[in-house]
């Protein structure tokens, strides 16, 4: 039995209950290992896409069923069938087959697990976590990663808005009908879409860009936490949680939480030179800085957040027009409007500054993408623990536009601080690490070069 576990130690792994690849009109992907070459159609459901014979296979015992009741489908509506639909088919269609013992149930693979989340506490997998001795947190970034959640607790249904019921109970429906299954009710399958809501994961490759997603009720009762002791990243559908701390027994992350809060996503005081946080003050009137004492008027703060939303809404016409340069201007007014509005280290400058450095790329203004790039370095030294693959990653990305730009020394000081931090997280083994490696090891050959050059 485990005490404890090391940094870089994989505390926990977990292959989905179900999942779907994130297919849309523009990209579609194998089912079965989520790749997006060499991808062939089932002739069947016309819907699922496989790399080759072997995904196919493995997928087959639940494809099988599924392709089913996707042929009974017309043309027209199988067009409506979106990645949730899916996700939501799989999870019933799932249940039968181990219901019928075509798939087995394990303790922590079975339906039991997914009916216990977000309505009561699973006793069963805390139980199984305090074997090891441990309560684990980890991290998530609100726009990147929103289903890194807190799920000890549910939500009952009372709490969802009269919007988002009808919006389940519509696609409830469409599934009802699909399926076609009487025993199964409406107000069940709007009960598991709200469970999902909450609890799915989205699939990311190493680089964290969305794949898929993915029910994983193991994983979905860890807490998340703004000072996290391990870090969840995906090799390939498996979710794999990593420590990037020493994780002593019972250890969970305490932090203050409220104070960070106000940082990462509160206004910044009216002082420049003051880098106190702002709480709202108790009359509802404005918000006072917690260090210095200064209030800002609630007037002042909505005129300020009004101009950027107004702009914020040009960048999506700019942007569907393809003026690059103009999206450009319009998110650099942006982020002025937003160092006088938030935190210098606010989560919403810093994801403008993340569309600045995009675009920029997109446009092949390496330079100045460097830039912004460097400027976002610092924040996410806040916003992240020492190892988290969201920073590991910034730096990977500094250190490919230095070495770009001919700056081979400082690209290899960022490559090596992607390198120390993501050895933690993704482990040494994966292609993408191995790539990072030889991308390090080539830019120090490349500076030993020039030096030995300069000596001659």
């Amino acid at each position: 039995m485990f005490s404890f576990h090391v940094s870089g130690e994989v505390i926990i792994s977990q292959e989905p209950y179900v999942c779907v690849p994130n297919n849309s009109s523009s990209i579609s992907r194998c089912d079965g290992c989520f790749a997006s070459s060499n991808l062939k159609k089932c002739s069947a459901c016309q819907v699922v896409w496989y790399c080759g014979s072997n995904c196919q296979k493995l997928d087959w015992k639940l494809h099988r069923l599924e392709c089913q009741v996707l042929s009974r489908l017309d043309k027209e509506k199988r067009k409506s069938v979106t990645p949730s639909i899916r996700l939501m088919l799989k999870l019933y269609l799932r249940r039968k087959l181990q219901n019928d013992n075509v798939i087995p149930s394990t303790t922590t693979d079975n339906y039991s697990l997914v009916e216990a989340l977000v309505a009561r506490i699973l006793f069963e997998l805390i139980i199984w976590f305090n074997q090891f001795g441990l309560v684990l947190c980890f991290s998530y970034n609100k726009s990147l990663m929103p289903a890194f959640v807190n799920n000890l607790f549910g939500k009952d249904m009372s709490d969802i808005d009269e919007k988002q019921l009808l919006l389940y109970a519509q696609i409830a429906n469409l599934v009802n009908l699909i399926l076609q299954w009487p025993e199964i009710s409406i107000n069940e399958i709007a009960e598991n879409f709200s469970k999902l809501a909450c609890n799915a994961h989205t699939i990311c490759n190493s680089e964290l860009r969305p794949l898929g997603t993915g029910l994983y009720p193991v994983i979905s009762i860890i807490n998340h936490s703004c000072l996290p002791n391990a870090v969840l990243v995906f090799e390939g559908r498996l979710a794999v949680v990593r420590a990037v701390q020493h994780v002593p027994k019972g250890a969970e992350g305490q932090f203050d939480d409220i104070q960070e809060s106000a940082i990462l996503e509160g206004y910044r005081c009216k002082d420049d030179g003051c880098s106190g946080f702002l709480l709202r003050d108790s009359d509802d009137k404005g918000f006072t800085c917690q260090q210095c004492g200064l209030v800002r008027s609630k007037e002042e703060i909505k005129k300020i957040a009004s101009e950027v939303n107004i702009l914020s809404k040009k960048t999506l016409a700019l942007t569907s027009c393809g003026n690059h340069q103009e999206v450009v201007s319009t998110y650099k007014m942006i982020e002025k409007l937003q160092k006088k509005l938030y935190h210098p280290f606010s989560v919403n400058l810093m994801q403008t500054r993340e569309k600045l450095i995009k675009i920029l790329m997109e446009l092949e203004d390496w330079k100045e993408a460097l830039a912004y790039c460097q400027l976002t370095i610092p924040v996410y030294q806040r916003v992240y623990p020492q190892f988290h693959p969201l920073l590991g990653l910034q730096y990977y990305t500094c250190g490919k536009l230095e070495w770009f730009l001919g700056d081979t020394e400082n690209a290899i000081k960022s490559m090596t601080e992607a390198v120390e931090i993501l050895r933690i997280t993704h482990g040494t083994n994966s292609p993408f690490m191995k790539e990072l490696i030889l991308k390090l090891e080539e830019a120090q050959a490349e500076a030993s070069y020039k030096l030995s050059s300069k000596d001659e």
